[in-house]
């Protein structure tokens, strides 16, 4: 246990009533500061992120009531309340919360939980239960937002796995950034992401793995670019997601094994990454669900 913070023996009991504690510190550092804790700890606000990160298997590292949020606790007590519970309950006003929250009308309910460490192994691995492995790669994906909203809808439609990289023109967002963390709803949690691998190595052993590439365009006159539904999803495929404005790298884009190109009824500029993901990752969803035999 470290020094300055609440001991166990008082879990759920003892107000933090200093905004020098150090585990509101860590709270604030956490979900104001949008930053990692020495031991890889990320904050999660609001009740139904704290559910998601109680249910996800990650280790938590303490869970943070303030006065109103303590209307929550009879819906987390299965979670919170049990004997063999690892890490302190904590309570604090709702003006204390209220300087380390990262919301503009917070719940009053937090945690700080630990993501899972993944390898490169077991993004390229083939999951139960999958037919085969449907990467997602974000490279250059800089709004939080997007990355989250993209993480969402992996997992709702079967992704096994995320990895997010820096291209030469821009990084990812941390896909465990509050804002990241909202916009996917906990499924941060739930994926399995590989965060900050460089492109290149990655897309090596995409290759030396047999896992198939396949670029998304934004531009319908890329040569050779495929509608979603011309691509086979049923085999080992990672999804190229570029950029916002510029996409992916061009030599990404000629790098690999296919391109993709949504059609639309309509000349608009583009749809943005998010809902471009939404319309891909459907579609590999239908065939996969389709050769599993369920409908």
């Amino acid at each position: 246990m470290k020094s300055g913070r609440t001991g166990r023996c008082a879990v759920g009991t003892e107000v933090l009533s200093s905004r020098e504690n150090r585990w509101l510190k860590e709270f604030r550092v956490a979900l104001r500061g949008g930053l990692a804790a020495a031991d890889g700890a990320v904050g999660v606000e609001g009740v139904r992120l704290v559910e998601e990160a109680l249910t996800s298997g990650c280790k938590v590292e303490a869970v943070l009531f303030s006065e109103s949020g303590e209307r929550y606790r009879e819906r987390l007590a299965p979670l919170v309340s049990r004997t063999d519970v690892g890490f302190p309950v904590l309570r604090t006003t709702d003006r204390l919360f209220e300087g380390i929250a990262d919301t503009e009308h917070p719940q009053g309910v937090a945690a700080l939980v630990v993501p899972r460490k993944v390898e490169i192994a077991d993004v390229l691995a083939k999951p139960e239960g999958a037919c085969a492995p449907l990467i997602v790669v974000l490279a250059g994906v800089q709004d939080p937002g997007n990355v989250g909203t993209i993480l969402r809808t992996a997992a709702a439609f079967g992704a096994t796995g995320v990895v997010t990289a820096a291209t030469g023109q821009s990084g990812t967002a941390s896909p465990f950034a509050p804002k990241a963390m909202r916009a996917s709803a906990g499924a941060a949690l739930h994926l399995p992401i590989l965060t900050g691998m460089a492109l290149g190595i990655l897309l090596t052993q995409l290759k030396l793995n047999g896992i198939r590439t396949v670029a998304s365009c934004a531009h319908e006159e890329e040569a050779g670019a495929m509608a979603p539904w011309e691509v086979q999803w049923c085999e080992p495929v990672a999804l190229l997601v570029g950029n916002e404005g510029a996409g992916l790298p061009e030599d990404v884009v000629h790098a690999a094994d296919g391109r993709i190109h949504i059609p639309m009824a309509t000349r608009v500029e583009s749809l943005n990454a998010g809902a471009a993901a939404a319309v891909v990752l459907y579609e590999a969803y239908r065939q996969r669900r389709k050769a599993m035999g369920s409908g």
